[in-house]
Protein backbone atom coordinates (compact mmCIF):
# COMPACT_ATOMS: atom_id res chain seq x y z
CA UNK A 1 0.00 0.00 0.00
CA UNK A 2 3.14 2.28 0.87
CA UNK A 3 4.06 2.02 -2.92
CA UNK A 4 1.08 3.04 -4.52
CA UNK A 5 1.23 6.75 -5.42
CA UNK A 6 -1.23 9.38 -3.30
CA UNK A 7 -3.71 9.78 -5.97
CA UNK A 8 -4.11 6.16 -6.25
CA UNK A 9 -4.31 5.47 -2.39
CA UNK A 10 -6.94 7.97 -2.06
CA UNK A 11 -8.59 6.94 -5.13
CA UNK A 12 -8.67 3.45 -3.61
CA UNK A 13 -9.84 5.23 -0.16
CA UNK A 14 -12.42 6.80 -2.16
CA UNK A 15 -14.30 4.14 -3.82
CA UNK A 16 -13.46 1.87 -1.30
CA UNK A 17 -15.98 4.31 0.75
CA UNK A 18 -18.21 4.77 -2.01
CA UNK A 19 -18.54 0.50 -2.30
CA UNK A 20 -19.85 0.56 1.04
CA UNK A 21 -21.88 3.32 1.11
CA UNK A 22 -23.93 1.62 -1.77
CA UNK A 23 -23.52 -1.49 -0.55
CA UNK A 24 -25.59 -0.13 2.89
CA UNK A 25 -27.63 1.66 0.86
CA UNK A 26 -28.60 -1.17 -1.08
CA UNK A 27 -29.64 -3.37 1.86
CA UNK A 28 -31.67 -1.02 3.57
CA UNK A 29 -33.83 -0.59 0.35
CA UNK A 30 -34.45 -4.13 0.36
CA UNK A 31 -35.01 -4.92 3.54
CA UNK A 32 -37.47 -1.75 3.72
CA UNK A 33 -39.23 -3.40 0.38
CA UNK A 34 -38.69 -7.02 2.03
CA UNK A 35 -40.27 -6.14 5.26
CA UNK A 36 -42.84 -4.09 3.37
CA UNK A 37 -44.23 -7.04 1.18
CA UNK A 38 -44.23 -8.95 4.49
CA UNK A 39 -46.40 -6.91 5.94
CA UNK A 40 -48.92 -6.47 3.14
CA UNK A 41 -48.97 -9.94 2.47
CA UNK A 42 -49.35 -10.86 6.47
CA UNK A 43 -52.40 -7.98 6.44
CA UNK A 44 -54.54 -10.07 3.66
CA UNK A 45 -53.37 -13.52 5.20
CA UNK A 46 -54.82 -12.33 8.90
CA UNK A 47 -57.82 -10.54 7.22
CA UNK A 48 -59.03 -13.40 5.43
CA UNK A 49 -58.47 -16.28 8.42
CA UNK A 50 -60.37 -13.67 10.39
CA UNK A 51 -63.59 -13.48 8.22
CA UNK A 52 -63.17 -17.19 7.72
CA UNK A 53 -63.46 -18.13 11.18
CA UNK A 54 -66.34 -16.47 11.37
CA UNK A 55 -68.36 -18.63 9.37
CA UNK A 56 -71.12 -21.14 10.65
CA UNK A 57 -68.67 -24.42 9.68
CA UNK A 58 -65.97 -26.09 7.16
CA UNK A 59 -66.84 -26.79 4.37
CA UNK A 60 -66.74 -30.34 3.15
CA UNK A 61 -63.59 -31.94 2.10
CA UNK A 62 -64.92 -32.36 -1.20
CA UNK A 63 -67.72 -30.29 -2.53
CA UNK A 64 -68.33 -30.44 -5.81
CA UNK A 65 -70.72 -27.61 -5.72
CA UNK A 66 -67.72 -25.38 -5.59
CA UNK A 67 -66.63 -23.69 -8.75
CA UNK A 68 -63.65 -22.79 -9.57
CA UNK A 69 -64.51 -19.48 -11.61
CA UNK A 70 -66.13 -18.10 -8.48
CA UNK A 71 -63.33 -19.43 -5.93
CA UNK A 72 -60.26 -18.37 -7.88
CA UNK A 73 -61.12 -14.62 -8.02
CA UNK A 74 -62.41 -14.47 -4.42
CA UNK A 75 -59.09 -16.07 -2.80
CA UNK A 76 -57.03 -13.49 -5.16
CA UNK A 77 -59.05 -10.80 -4.09
CA UNK A 78 -57.97 -11.29 -0.60
CA UNK A 79 -54.48 -12.51 -1.84
CA UNK A 80 -54.85 -15.62 -0.04
CA UNK A 81 -54.91 -18.64 -2.73
CA UNK A 82 -54.80 -21.29 0.12
CA UNK A 83 -56.64 -21.84 3.04
CA UNK A 84 -57.29 -25.05 5.10
CA UNK A 85 -59.58 -26.41 8.01
CA UNK A 86 -58.85 -28.48 11.00
CA UNK A 87 -61.05 -29.44 13.34
CA UNK A 88 -60.73 -29.83 16.93
CA UNK A 89 -58.80 -33.01 16.80
CA UNK A 90 -56.28 -31.96 14.63
CA UNK A 91 -57.63 -33.47 11.11
CA UNK A 92 -58.02 -31.66 8.27
CA UNK A 93 -61.60 -30.66 7.53
CA UNK A 94 -61.64 -29.35 4.57
CA UNK A 95 -59.89 -26.42 2.08
CA UNK A 96 -59.65 -24.36 -0.49
CA UNK A 97 -56.83 -23.20 -3.41
CA UNK A 98 -56.64 -21.30 -6.43
CA UNK A 99 -57.20 -23.83 -9.50
CA UNK A 100 -54.34 -21.68 -10.65
CA UNK A 101 -51.63 -23.11 -7.68
CA UNK A 102 -50.09 -26.53 -8.36
CA UNK A 103 -51.48 -28.87 -5.57
CA UNK A 104 -47.58 -30.18 -5.65
CA UNK A 105 -46.34 -27.01 -4.63
CA UNK A 106 -48.32 -26.31 -1.57
CA UNK A 107 -47.28 -26.61 1.90
CA UNK A 108 -47.93 -30.19 3.61
CA UNK A 109 -50.93 -30.38 5.82
CA UNK A 110 -48.21 -31.57 8.70
CA UNK A 111 -46.30 -28.58 8.15
CA UNK A 112 -50.01 -26.32 8.46
CA UNK A 113 -50.73 -28.08 11.82
CA UNK A 114 -47.77 -26.30 13.10
CA UNK A 115 -48.71 -22.44 12.46
CA UNK A 116 -49.39 -21.79 15.54
CA UNK A 117 -53.41 -20.49 16.10
CA UNK A 118 -52.23 -16.78 17.91
CA UNK A 119 -52.20 -15.08 14.39
CA UNK A 120 -48.27 -14.87 14.05
CA UNK A 121 -46.90 -15.27 10.80
CA UNK A 122 -44.41 -17.93 10.14
CA UNK A 123 -42.71 -18.87 7.02
CA UNK A 124 -43.50 -23.13 5.59
CA UNK A 125 -41.69 -24.76 2.50
CA UNK A 126 -43.93 -26.45 -0.44
CA UNK A 127 -44.11 -29.56 -0.29
CA UNK A 128 -42.18 -30.24 -2.80
CA UNK A 129 -39.73 -27.80 -1.59
CA UNK A 130 -40.01 -25.65 -4.29
CA UNK A 131 -41.29 -22.09 -3.22
CA UNK A 132 -41.70 -20.47 0.52
CA UNK A 133 -45.23 -19.78 1.48
CA UNK A 134 -46.49 -17.26 4.31
CA UNK A 135 -49.37 -18.57 6.83
CA UNK A 136 -51.66 -17.56 9.62
CA UNK A 137 -53.72 -19.70 12.04
CA UNK A 138 -56.90 -18.24 13.71
CA UNK A 139 -59.14 -20.43 15.94
CA UNK A 140 -62.56 -20.76 14.57
CA UNK A 141 -65.25 -18.44 16.63
CA UNK A 142 -68.67 -21.14 15.74
CA UNK A 143 -67.20 -24.57 15.72
CA UNK A 144 -64.27 -26.34 17.45
CA UNK A 145 -61.19 -25.67 15.16
CA UNK A 146 -58.71 -24.08 13.22
CA UNK A 147 -58.47 -21.83 10.11
CA UNK A 148 -55.39 -21.73 8.70
CA UNK A 149 -54.54 -18.89 5.30
CA UNK A 150 -51.34 -19.21 3.25
CA UNK A 151 -50.05 -17.46 0.23
CA UNK A 152 -46.65 -18.22 -1.84
CA UNK A 153 -43.56 -15.78 -1.42
CA UNK A 154 -42.43 -16.51 -4.84
CA UNK A 155 -43.57 -12.79 -5.91
CA UNK A 156 -42.19 -11.01 -3.20
CA UNK A 157 -39.13 -13.03 -3.78
CA UNK A 158 -38.51 -12.43 -7.21
CA UNK A 159 -39.35 -8.82 -6.42
CA UNK A 160 -36.65 -8.48 -4.21
CA UNK A 161 -34.19 -10.66 -6.40
CA UNK A 162 -35.16 -8.58 -8.99
CA UNK A 163 -34.22 -5.31 -6.76
CA UNK A 164 -30.72 -6.91 -5.57
CA UNK A 165 -29.91 -7.75 -9.19
CA UNK A 166 -30.47 -4.23 -9.99
CA UNK A 167 -28.91 -1.88 -7.11
CA UNK A 168 -25.79 -4.41 -7.78
CA UNK A 169 -25.94 -3.30 -11.74
CA UNK A 170 -26.47 0.21 -11.09
CA UNK A 171 -23.86 0.30 -8.14
CA UNK A 172 -21.60 -1.03 -10.17
CA UNK A 173 -21.73 1.08 -13.23
CA UNK A 174 -22.29 3.86 -10.72
CA UNK A 175 -18.71 2.65 -8.88
CA UNK A 176 -16.65 2.45 -11.97
CA UNK A 177 -17.82 6.01 -13.59
CA UNK A 178 -17.17 7.75 -10.29
CA UNK A 179 -13.84 6.49 -9.77
CA UNK A 180 -12.93 6.89 -13.32
CA UNK A 181 -14.42 10.58 -12.56
CA UNK A 182 -12.18 10.46 -9.00
CA UNK A 183 -9.27 9.32 -11.04
CA UNK A 184 -8.69 12.53 -13.81
CA UNK A 185 -10.40 14.75 -10.83
CA UNK A 186 -7.51 13.42 -8.45
CA UNK A 187 -5.00 13.74 -11.01
CA UNK A 188 -5.71 17.42 -11.70
CA UNK A 189 -6.06 18.35 -7.85
CA UNK A 190 -2.57 17.10 -7.30
CA UNK A 191 -0.76 18.65 -10.67
CA UNK A 192 -0.10 21.52 -8.10
CA UNK A 193 1.90 19.10 -5.73
CA UNK A 194 3.66 17.85 -8.94
CA UNK A 195 4.80 20.65 -9.80
CA UNK A 196 6.17 21.82 -6.51
CA UNK A 197 7.73 18.15 -6.54
CA UNK A 198 9.75 19.47 -10.23
CA UNK A 199 10.38 22.91 -8.36
CA UNK A 200 11.54 20.77 -5.51
CA UNK A 201 13.83 18.28 -7.06
CA UNK A 202 15.03 21.22 -9.57
CA UNK A 203 16.56 23.33 -5.99
CA UNK A 204 18.34 20.18 -4.96
CA UNK A 205 19.66 19.46 -8.36
CA UNK A 206 21.64 23.14 -7.56
CA UNK A 207 18.92 25.44 -8.93
CA UNK A 208 18.53 27.55 -6.01
CA UNK A 209 16.53 30.47 -8.11
CA UNK A 210 13.80 28.19 -8.45
CA UNK A 211 10.49 29.04 -7.31
CA UNK A 212 6.86 27.48 -6.72
CA UNK A 213 4.48 29.26 -9.03
CA UNK A 214 1.43 30.40 -8.32
CA UNK A 215 -0.88 27.74 -8.22
CA UNK A 216 -3.68 28.53 -6.54
CA UNK A 217 -5.88 31.59 -4.83
CA UNK A 218 -3.42 32.29 -1.39
CA UNK A 219 -6.68 31.24 0.79
CA UNK A 220 -6.11 27.74 -0.31
CA UNK A 221 -4.05 25.22 1.31
CA UNK A 222 -2.25 24.84 -2.12
CA UNK A 223 -1.59 28.43 -1.75
CA UNK A 224 -0.54 28.45 1.91
CA UNK A 225 1.94 25.63 1.12
CA UNK A 226 3.49 27.45 -1.94
CA UNK A 227 3.73 30.70 0.10
CA UNK A 228 5.14 28.89 2.48
CA UNK A 229 7.59 27.21 0.25
CA UNK A 230 8.60 30.12 -1.31
CA UNK A 231 9.40 31.76 1.50
CA UNK A 232 11.63 28.94 2.91
CA UNK A 233 13.39 28.46 -0.27
CA UNK A 234 13.85 32.50 -0.26
CA UNK A 235 15.64 31.78 3.11
CA UNK A 236 17.61 29.10 2.35
CA UNK A 237 18.72 31.06 -1.00
CA UNK A 238 19.78 33.67 0.86
CA UNK A 239 21.62 31.67 3.25
CA UNK A 240 23.58 29.83 0.79
CA UNK A 241 24.74 33.16 -0.34
CA UNK A 242 25.47 34.35 3.01
CA UNK A 243 27.62 31.00 3.25
CA UNK A 244 29.10 31.66 0.11
CA UNK A 245 29.98 35.22 0.47
CA UNK A 246 31.09 34.23 4.14
CA UNK A 247 33.52 31.63 3.05
CA UNK A 248 34.57 33.88 0.49
CA UNK A 249 35.42 36.45 2.90
CA UNK A 250 37.21 33.53 5.19
CA UNK A 251 39.10 32.66 2.07
CA UNK A 252 40.15 36.27 1.49
CA UNK A 253 40.91 36.80 5.80
CA UNK A 254 42.96 33.65 5.69
CA UNK A 255 45.28 34.98 2.72
CA UNK A 256 45.23 38.27 4.34
CA UNK A 257 46.59 36.91 7.20
CA UNK A 258 49.20 34.63 5.96
CA UNK A 259 50.67 37.64 3.88
CA UNK A 260 50.34 39.88 7.05
CA UNK A 261 52.22 37.30 8.90
CA UNK A 262 54.52 36.22 6.53
CA UNK A 263 56.35 39.70 5.78
CA UNK A 264 57.57 39.72 9.43
CA UNK A 265 58.37 36.58 10.00
CA UNK A 266 60.42 36.48 6.55
CA UNK A 267 62.45 39.59 7.92
CA UNK A 268 62.99 37.88 10.83
CA UNK A 269 63.67 34.87 9.33
CA UNK A 270 65.78 36.79 7.02
CA UNK A 271 67.97 38.58 9.39
CA UNK A 272 68.53 35.49 11.71
CA UNK A 273 70.19 33.51 8.41
CA UNK A 274 72.59 36.69 7.89
CA UNK A 275 73.44 36.45 11.12
CA UNK A 276 74.09 32.83 11.40
CA UNK A 277 76.20 32.46 7.62
CA UNK A 278 78.62 35.08 9.04
CA UNK A 279 77.65 37.90 7.39
CA UNK A 280 77.43 40.83 9.96
CA UNK A 281 80.88 41.28 10.62
CA UNK A 282 80.50 44.48 12.56
CA UNK A 283 78.91 45.73 15.46
CA UNK A 284 76.72 48.30 13.94
CA UNK A 285 75.60 45.15 10.70
CA UNK A 286 74.14 43.25 14.19
CA UNK A 287 72.48 46.48 15.78
CA UNK A 288 71.48 47.29 12.95
CA UNK A 289 69.54 43.65 12.61
CA UNK A 290 68.71 43.60 15.85
CA UNK A 291 66.67 46.65 15.31
CA UNK A 292 65.10 45.06 12.32
CA UNK A 293 63.87 42.05 14.02
CA UNK A 294 62.77 44.16 17.23
CA UNK A 295 60.86 45.93 14.76
CA UNK A 296 59.70 42.95 13.06
CA UNK A 297 58.79 41.47 16.44
CA UNK A 298 56.57 44.66 17.18
CA UNK A 299 54.68 44.40 14.09
CA UNK A 300 53.59 41.04 14.40
CA UNK A 301 52.87 41.34 18.07
CA UNK A 302 50.41 43.97 17.48
CA UNK A 303 48.91 42.35 14.67
CA UNK A 304 48.74 38.70 16.44
CA UNK A 305 46.71 41.43 19.29
CA UNK A 306 44.40 43.14 17.28
CA UNK A 307 43.24 39.68 15.72
CA UNK A 308 42.52 38.15 19.23
CA UNK A 309 40.67 41.32 20.00
CA UNK A 310 38.51 40.97 17.22
CA UNK A 311 37.90 37.52 17.83
CA UNK A 312 37.16 38.37 21.43
CA UNK A 313 34.76 40.87 20.28
CA UNK A 314 32.84 38.54 18.27
CA UNK A 315 32.65 35.92 20.64
CA UNK A 316 31.85 38.25 22.98
CA UNK A 317 32.09 41.96 23.28
CA UNK A 318 30.55 42.80 26.66
CA UNK A 319 33.11 40.70 28.49
CA UNK A 320 35.98 42.75 27.71
CA UNK A 321 34.69 46.46 28.34
CA UNK A 322 35.35 47.78 31.67
CA UNK A 323 32.51 50.95 31.87
CA UNK A 324 32.91 53.59 33.39
CA UNK A 325 31.32 57.14 33.23
CA UNK A 326 33.25 59.11 31.20
CA UNK A 327 33.02 62.49 28.56
CA UNK A 328 33.71 62.05 24.86
CA UNK A 329 35.20 65.79 25.15
CA UNK A 330 38.01 64.23 26.95
CA UNK A 331 38.83 62.09 23.75
CA UNK A 332 38.82 64.69 21.21
CA UNK A 333 41.15 66.94 23.15
CA UNK A 334 44.44 63.88 23.33
CA UNK A 335 42.93 63.84 19.78
CA UNK A 336 43.68 67.41 18.72
CA UNK A 337 47.22 67.22 20.44
CA UNK A 338 48.00 63.56 18.88
CA UNK A 339 47.36 64.95 15.59
CA UNK A 340 49.80 68.43 15.97
CA UNK A 341 52.37 66.24 17.17
CA UNK A 342 52.35 64.10 14.21
CA UNK A 343 52.02 66.99 11.76
CA UNK A 344 53.01 70.41 13.43
CA UNK A 345 51.66 72.45 9.91
CA UNK A 346 48.49 70.50 10.07
CA UNK A 347 45.34 72.89 11.22
CA UNK A 348 43.29 70.89 13.58
CA UNK A 349 39.88 72.98 14.78
CA UNK A 350 37.80 71.49 17.85
CA UNK A 351 33.82 72.21 17.29
CA UNK A 352 30.90 70.73 17.64
CA UNK A 353 28.90 68.11 15.95
CA UNK A 354 28.54 69.11 12.05
CA UNK A 355 31.44 71.80 12.60
CA UNK A 356 28.84 74.36 14.40
CA UNK A 357 29.16 75.92 17.34
CA UNK A 358 31.28 74.80 20.19
CA UNK A 359 32.31 71.53 21.59
CA UNK A 360 30.09 70.40 23.66
CA UNK A 361 29.24 68.05 26.92
CA UNK A 362 29.09 64.16 25.51
CA UNK A 363 28.20 61.65 28.27
CA UNK A 364 28.45 57.86 28.05
CA UNK A 365 29.05 55.06 30.05
CA UNK A 366 32.28 53.25 28.64
CA UNK A 367 35.43 51.97 28.38
CA UNK A 368 37.54 54.56 28.13
CA UNK A 369 40.92 53.13 27.32
CA UNK A 370 38.90 50.96 24.19
CA UNK A 371 37.05 54.37 23.08
CA UNK A 372 40.59 55.89 23.13
CA UNK A 373 41.54 53.27 21.05
CA UNK A 374 38.67 54.00 18.57
CA UNK A 375 39.72 57.87 18.43
CA UNK A 376 43.51 56.61 17.62
CA UNK A 377 42.12 54.86 15.02
CA UNK A 378 40.19 57.52 13.48
CA UNK A 379 42.62 59.98 14.02
CA UNK A 380 45.97 57.46 12.39
CA UNK A 381 43.19 57.12 9.16
CA UNK A 382 42.80 60.70 8.71
CA UNK A 383 46.74 61.36 8.92
CA UNK A 384 48.00 58.68 7.42
CA UNK A 385 45.07 58.99 4.18
CA UNK A 386 45.75 62.83 3.96
CA UNK A 387 48.50 65.34 2.53
CA UNK A 388 50.43 66.69 5.02
CA UNK A 389 49.18 69.91 5.83
CA UNK A 390 45.38 68.87 5.60
CA UNK A 391 43.09 70.84 7.95
CA UNK A 392 41.43 68.43 10.10
CA UNK A 393 38.23 68.85 11.94
CA UNK A 394 37.20 67.22 15.53
CA UNK A 395 33.39 67.75 16.53
CA UNK A 396 32.12 66.56 19.70
CA UNK A 397 28.45 66.74 21.47
CA UNK A 398 25.03 65.13 21.17
CA UNK A 399 22.67 64.53 18.26
CA UNK A 400 19.68 63.49 17.88
CA UNK A 401 19.77 61.96 21.57
CA UNK A 402 23.15 60.70 21.19
CA UNK A 403 27.26 60.96 22.07
CA UNK A 404 28.81 62.38 18.61
CA UNK A 405 32.66 62.31 18.50
CA UNK A 406 33.85 62.81 14.82
CA UNK A 407 36.80 63.32 12.72
CA UNK A 408 36.32 64.94 9.40
CA UNK A 409 38.77 65.87 6.68
CA UNK A 410 39.59 67.42 3.93
CA UNK A 411 41.69 65.25 2.04
CA UNK A 412 41.12 63.11 -0.99
CA UNK A 413 38.37 61.18 0.43
CA UNK A 414 36.80 57.71 -1.07
CA UNK A 415 34.68 56.47 -3.87
CA UNK A 416 31.34 54.80 -3.43
CA UNK A 417 33.05 51.37 -3.41
CA UNK A 418 35.93 52.03 -1.21
CA UNK A 419 33.66 53.16 1.47
CA UNK A 420 31.05 50.20 1.31
CA UNK A 421 34.38 48.39 2.13
CA UNK A 422 36.77 50.18 4.21
CA UNK A 423 35.52 49.02 7.84
CA UNK A 424 36.37 45.20 6.04
CA UNK A 425 39.23 43.70 7.85
CA UNK A 426 42.34 43.68 5.70
CA UNK A 427 40.87 45.82 3.07
CA UNK A 428 43.04 49.44 2.47
CA UNK A 429 42.06 51.57 -0.16
CA UNK A 430 44.93 51.66 -2.40
CA UNK A 431 46.93 48.14 -1.98
CA UNK A 432 49.46 49.24 -4.88
CA UNK A 433 51.06 51.66 -2.38
CA UNK A 434 54.30 50.79 -1.13
CA UNK A 435 54.20 49.92 2.44
CA UNK A 436 55.88 51.37 5.10
CA UNK A 437 57.56 48.85 7.88
CA UNK A 438 54.72 49.48 10.43
CA UNK A 439 51.88 50.56 8.09
CA UNK A 440 48.01 49.68 8.76
CA UNK A 441 47.91 45.97 8.45
CA UNK A 442 44.25 47.42 7.51
CA UNK A 443 42.28 46.17 10.80
CA UNK A 444 42.22 49.56 12.34
CA UNK A 445 38.65 50.69 11.58
CA UNK A 446 37.47 46.87 11.45
CA UNK A 447 38.53 47.37 15.14
CA UNK A 448 37.05 50.42 15.59
CA UNK A 449 33.53 49.25 14.28
CA UNK A 450 33.77 46.80 16.29
CA UNK A 451 34.45 48.22 19.78
CA UNK A 452 31.84 51.06 19.03
CA UNK A 453 29.25 48.35 18.29
CA UNK A 454 30.35 46.73 21.80
CA UNK A 455 29.29 49.54 23.15
CA UNK A 456 25.94 50.18 21.78
CA UNK A 457 26.98 52.52 19.10
CA UNK A 458 28.39 52.25 16.03
CA UNK A 459 30.88 54.31 13.49
CA UNK A 460 29.51 56.00 10.54
CA UNK A 461 31.14 57.29 7.33
CA UNK A 462 30.40 59.90 4.76
CA UNK A 463 32.96 60.63 1.83
CA UNK A 464 32.62 61.62 -1.35
CA UNK A 465 35.39 61.11 -3.90
CA UNK A 466 37.19 64.39 -4.03
CA UNK A 467 35.77 66.12 -0.87
CA UNK A 468 37.31 64.32 2.49
CA UNK A 469 36.05 62.04 4.37
CA UNK A 470 34.01 62.36 8.00
CA UNK A 471 34.53 59.52 10.54
CA UNK A 472 31.32 59.47 13.64
CA UNK A 473 31.42 57.64 16.64
CA UNK A 474 28.00 57.98 17.91
CA UNK A 475 27.15 56.19 21.34
CA UNK A 476 23.98 55.79 23.31
CA UNK A 477 24.13 58.93 25.76
CA UNK A 478 24.22 57.84 29.71
CA UNK A 479 21.13 56.82 31.93
CA UNK A 480 21.32 60.05 33.59
CA UNK A 481 21.61 62.12 30.55
CA UNK A 482 18.83 60.15 27.91
CA UNK A 483 16.82 60.26 30.62
CA UNK A 484 16.81 63.97 32.13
Amino acid sequence: MTRLSLRARLLLLTAGLLLAGLTLIGALVSGRLERFQLDRLDGQLRSMTELISLTAGPPPAANPAVRPDLVDPALELFGTPYVVYFDASGAAAGGLHSSRVDGATLPSLDALRTVPAGGAAVDLDAADGSQRWRAIARPAVRWGGTVVSAAPLAEADATIAQLRTSSLVTGAALLVVLTAAGWFALGRGLRPLRRIEHTAAAIAGGDLTRRVPDLASPGTEIGHLAASLNTMLGQLEGAFADRAASEARMRTFVSDVSHELRTPLFGIKGSTELYRMGALTGQSDVDETMRRIDREATRLTALTEDLLLLAQLDEAPEEHLDRAPMDLRTLAVDARHDLRALDPARPVSLTGPGGSGLPGPAPVDADEARLRQVVTNLVGNAAAHTPPGTPVRIGVGTADGRAVLEVADDGPGMTAEQASRVFNRFYRADRSRTRTPGADAGLGLAIARSLARAHGGEVELETTFGEGACFRLVLPLADNESTG
